[in-house]
């Protein structure tokens, strides 16, 4: 292993999940999980549950359980820390969102937040969603991705390659409607908006899918 990756490979287990952590935990954040999550139902699955911040959002009564996938062994830490005040059954998974480990039709709401722009084979992880949601069910999503402004498109495919390498793999010009689309998906909502920092990280893609 090279200095630079051996540098890469301490940042990305010792520095990375307190970046991620401290990011996806400011208010403006949780504003926008709040209009998202709460509404999931039935036998949830959560990709990418991370520190677990989307937890306090589930309405017991209106979730039965959740499985929280992540392939971070430090986030899951973190996440378990939060399950005593959780008044819904939570079960935690390590593993890729490319290789879901839950049978076929097991799962009625998907939920993914900031999530698929980081996760190396997206279109295989949208397969293994639509694999394990029953027929009807739903994907409820907050992702950040591709603006649709020409200048600012060009900026982020500019910027991309180094942006991944700072926060761990994160896409900033992921098309995330047009990747559902062809994933088998219909968006029976969607929102395509500005809404955190700068631009260049800030255009949200937040809505319903099901699978066609």
């Amino acid at each position: 292993m090279s200095p630079f990756h051996r540098l890469l490979h301490l940042y990305n287990e010792h520095v990375l999940p307190h970046v991620i952590v401290r990011a996806c935990s400011t208010p403006e954040i949780a504003r926008e999980r709040a209009q998202v999550v709460p509404a999931a139902e039935g036998r949830v699955l959560e990709i990418g549950i991370g520190a677990g911040h989307n937890l306090d959002h589930y309405r017991p009564g209106q979730v039965q359980r959740i499985w929280g996938l992540d392939p971070s062994p430090t986030l899951l830490a973190w996440a378990q820390e939060r399950l005593p005040r959780i008044r819904i059954p939570v079960e935690l998974l390590e593993g890729s969102a490319e290789a879901i480990p839950l049978d076929d039709a097991s799962v009625d709401t998907v939920v993914t937040t900031f999530t698929l722009c980081s996760v190396p084979g997206v279109q295989g992880a949208l397969a293994e969603m639509r694999r394990v949601l029953r027929p009807g069910g739903q994907v409820l999503f907050l992702e950040h991705g591709a603006a649709p402004e020409p200048w600012i498109r060009r900026l982020q495919d500019r910027l991309n390659p180094a942006w991944q390498i700072v926060a761990g793999g994160c896409h900033l010009n992921r098309p995330m409607d047009r990747l559902f689309r062809e994933a088998g998906f219909r968006l029976a909502e969607l929102r395509a908006e500005y809404g955190l920092g700068p631009r260049v990280v800030g255009f949200l893609y937040k809505g319903k899918a099901r699978p066609r």
